[in-house]
């Protein structure tokens, strides 16, 4: 794990082939069943912009927008997103977005997941810290929440 106060690091090993795990990464409908979003009837596509409702308890009132950056098969997809943006009553739009980067390695025992988010030095000082910490914390639920997912099917 990196002390970086710009960026988040997690990695996890999963017990599940490359192709399954870009599969529940790159499938737009898929992702949300594990991520908590509803994304049905979405794609992910470079340059396109996703939104979708947050389905995860205690946030349901948000709406979830990135803009998806890169799609490279089986690995690679990021976007770009406004960290821990979730008071209903702010306008995040001008602030600066965080890069999530989701990468995929064969490895001997299934599927090495890299998933950095990186960009929180220019975020507000104001929520700065609040947006890093909330965000590394749901990265930790995050890497279980896809665990679980690619096990069970």
């Amino acid at each position: 794990m990196n002390n970086s106060t710009d960026r988040i690091e997690r990695e996890i090993v999963l017990k599940a082939a490359r192709s399954r795990v870009w599969r529940a990464l790159s499938h737009a409908e898929e992702f949300g069943g594990w991520f908590g979003v509803a994304l049905k009837g979405k794609t992910f596509a470079a340059g396109q912009a996703v939104q979708g409702q947050i389905t995860y308890p205690g946030y349901e009132h948000l709406a979830w927008n990135v803009v998806i950056d890169r799609v490279e098969p089986e690995g690679l997809l990021s976007f770009r997103w406004h960290p821990y943006a979730v008071d209903a009553a702010v306008d995040y739009s001008q602030e600066p977005t965080t890069l999530v980067v989701f990468e995929l390695i064969a490895v001997e025992e299934g599927t090495l997941l890299r998933v950095v988010e990186s960009g929180f030095d220019n975020i507000p000082a104001a929520r700065r810290q609040e947006a890093f910490s909330m965000n590394s914390g749901g990265w930790d639920a995050q890497m279980k929440n896809i665990e679980k997912h690619v096990a069970a099917s």
